[in-house]
């Protein structure tokens, strides 16, 4: 049962950082794999040291 709540919280912390990098360079999608592959703290790390999107 506690190993089901940590994959939960796993992918949910991912879907967060994901929607919250979805203006960042690697758009939502490159964040929450990232997060899934990397580990969300690296994940976070990943989004903190990212640029914006560049305006078209």
């Amino acid at each position: 049962m506690i190993h089901l709540v940590l994959v939960i919280a796993y992918v949910g912390v991912a879907v967060i950082l994901g929607v919250i990098g979805r203006n960042r360079k690697l758009g939502g999608w490159g964040y929450f794999f990232g997060s899934i592959l990397l580990t969300p703290v690296i994940g976070l790390l990943l989004l903190l040291a990212s640029d914006p999107r560049p305006n078209r």
